[in-house]
């Protein structure tokens, strides 16, 4: 904590908007003559992406549709894969995201209700054939007494497979994360960046500011 916040956020903005290791930003910072170890900007990012991702979510997060579409992708942590939810609604924006250890039911469950305590209730669902998914669902809509359509076609889940791609890529050089924490801290902030690069970042005159800027602006 002995660098300046501007320092700080440079960093942790580059590792979650563009595929790069906490060794490429230690050169980079260093050609700038900003003395940072790797294993500084790793602590940092860890540190404070999620807490910048929470002001988003809680304060300038734009709303979303009500038709959702939901798929998993894998995550590697420490040499094993884990599984990334991931919600968009029609439009492509994004709705939630929860790494977890399964994909099975329980794990589905904890991504809807997460999803639902901060975008409300969906009026339809897009998946694949996931019958652990469809049967979350299902509890769910007997435990709050309402209906959602489940929609189990492949095309109408393409615009979420597609938006995996953009968090895949930065995740890439980083070669797996050491632990499951520091996965979740990390791939918030990259879904932080994602979102705001997509134009779900609700604040005064954000549309004149590049997507670093907003970014940097959240720690205002």
């Amino acid at each position: 904590m002995r660098f300046p916040i501007e320092v700080i956020l440079v960093c942790i903005c580059w590792y979650a908007a563009y595929p790069l290791s906490c060794r490429h930003l230690e050169e980079m910072m260093k050609e700038r003559g900003v003395s940072a170890d790797h294993s500084t900007v790793i602590s940092w990012t860890i540190r404070f992406l999620p807490l910048l991702e929470n002001i988003f979510r809680i304060k300038y997060k734009r709303s979303i549709g009500r038709s959702w579409r939901i798929d998993e992708t894998y995550i590697k942590v420490k040499g094993s894969w884990k599984y990334l939810y991931r919600a968009v609604d029609k439009e492509g924006n994004t709705i939630d995201f929860l790494l977890t250890a399964k994909r099975d039911k329980a794990a589905a469950m904890r991504f809807f209700k997460k999803a639902i305590n901060t975008n409300d209730m969906p009026e339809k669902v897009a998946m694949d054939k996931s019958g652990a998914n469809k049967a979350a669902i299902e509890q769910i809509t007997k435990n709050n007494d309402t209906s959602i359509v489940v929609r189990q076609v492949k095309y109408l889940n393409n615009i979420v497979e597609k938006d995996h791609r953009a968090v895949k890529r930065i995740t890439k050089p980083m070669l797996g994360f050491k632990s499951f924490q520091s996965a979740k801290n990390v791939l918030s902030g990259i879904e932080l960046m994602h979102m705001i690069r997509k134009g779900q970042l609700m604040m005064e005159e954000a549309e004149k500011m590049s997507f670093a800027e907003q970014f940097y602006a959240l720690a205002r």
